[in-house]
């Protein structure tokens, strides 16, 4: 199947059709929580336009918010599509493709999530600080949010590999 079925076996005693389920049903709980905070992330951003500083907002303030928009909408549907990939694949058997799929798609929407959170510290941070700190806050969360969401669990992966 995917590469991640290449590590060694965990010890549990089931069956190809009950590892399924279970990696099925452990990336429905992680998109769970991802979803909670793109649905509150995207609320937020939504919202902006209706405040009065909106009418404020420089031209490179206004392409800012436009791509977080658009990357806050993004992040929503990738959530979503394992859902929707389910509903459409329902008893057809497809259950090692929709696994494989979903997990794909939730990498994905860690990625579209933090570049959506890095953006917005960087839009909040312009405007209240200026462009420099704009920068500093959003580079700041994505280097940290990327070392902690990507970086850290290849380390961990590897360290596993060669222990094997």
């Amino acid at each position: 199947m995917a590469a991640d079925d290449a590590l060694p076996p965990d010890g549990r005693d089931e069956t190809e059709t009950q590892r399924l389920d279970r990696n099925w049903n452990e990336i429905l709980q992680e998109l769970r929580v991802v979803q909670t905070g793109t649905q509150i992330l995207t609320g937020f951003l939504l919202t902006v336009a209706f405040q009065q500083r909106f009418e404020e907002l420089d031209g490179y303030q206004l392409c800012v918010y436009f791509v977080l928009v658009a990357l806050a909408a993004l992040a929503t549907i990738l959530a979503l599509t394992p859902v929707s990939l389910h509903r459409l694949l329902f008893r057809l058997g497809a259950k090692p493709e929709l696994v494989m799929l979903a997990n794909a798609l939730l990498k994905a929407t860690l990625a579209a999530v933090l570049l959506t959170l890095a953006g917005t510290a960087l839009f909040i941070f312009d405007l209240v600080a200026g462009h420099p700190a704009g920068f500093v806050a959003g580079g700041a969360v994505l280097v940290l949010g990327g070392i902690a969401w990507f970086v850290t669990p290849v380390f961990v992966r590897m360290r596993l590999r060669a222990r094997d």
